[in-house]
């Protein structure tokens, strides 16, 4: 598959690494900052990324860039019809725009905030406990995430993600809280904590607590190699189902659809 690539920088260049290990050719590495990338645009040109991305002859494209530039990206590549997986955090607040974008363009994308195999592991790992504690009103929850210190968003949208799975199956837990408490914490608060420190490639943690005993659930990446394989398997998943009619065009899909 011929691949343009939004974002080139360290998870771009995994990403370049890992396509081309499966079979994959780059067509286009497009980014505002990395020199070393085909294509430099100015910040805020997202007409200049849609029109590298389509003079390249893309048969899909990833798109890791910034949480300040995602969104604008999208509005742009869209109308191209070109199948995109998403892996830049931070828009949630975006997605119902994109997803009606989708529909009116027919274009198809998917998002997710982490494309590890473990991870969504995880996450079905996490909704579980949850739903079986829950049963326990002594047992209380929260999560806890760390990161490298070069991350823009916090908490990781992994985070949010492990924390909706968590609400899922403990339906007492009703508002997600992600800043510093002021004051003692309700009961149907969820406490969702962030630590940016270092080179930490990621690591989410749930913790189960009452007076007699805890229970962590702990997932750690070793490196951020297994986010880029993932991203490069997704769109190939992506683009065969789009192309079988299991999945439809003008919709914005999630990790779940592919990999159910």
């Amino acid at each position: 598959m011929k691949i343009a690539l939004v974002g080139y920088g360290k998870m771009g260049h995994m990403i370049e690494s890992s396509a081309k290990a499966l079979g994959h050719e780059i067509v286009a590495t497009i980014d505002v900052v990395s020199k070393d990338a085909g294509v430099v645009v100015e910040a805020g040109d997202y007409d200049g990324v849609a029109d590298a991305v389509r003079k390249s002859g893309a048969e899909g494209v990833i798109e890791f860039s910034h949480p300040s530039a995602v969104v604008g990206n999208l509005r742009a590549l869209v109308p191209l019809g070109i199948p995109i997986v998403c892996g830049t955090t931070g828009w949630a607040s975006s997605e119902e725009e994109i997803s009606a974008l989708l529909a009116e363009k027919n274009g198809v994308a998917m998002r997710s905030s982490n494309f590890s195999i473990g991870v969504n592991m995880f996450y079905r790992i996490v909704e579980e406990a949850a739903r079986l504690l829950s049963e326990y009103s002594e047992y209380d929850v929260a999560v806890w995430e760390a990161h490298h210190n070069q991350k823009a968003d916090s908490p990781s949208g992994t985070a949010l993600e492990v924390a909706r799975r968590v609400m899922a199956g403990n339906p007492s837990k009703t508002e997600m809280v992600v800043d510093a408490f002021h004051e003692r914490p309700k009961a149907n608060e969820l406490h969702v904590s962030s630590t940016r420190v270092g080179s930490v490639p990621g690591t989410h943690t749930v913790f189960f607590d009452s007076p007699a005993d805890s229970i962590e659930l702990t997932h750690r990446a070793r490196s951020r190699e297994g986010f880029a394989r993932g991203s490069v398997v997704a769109l190939e998943k992506l683009v065969s189902r789009v192309n079988s009619g299991s999945l439809a065009r003008g919709k914005l899909y999630g990790m779940s659809d592919l990999f159910d």
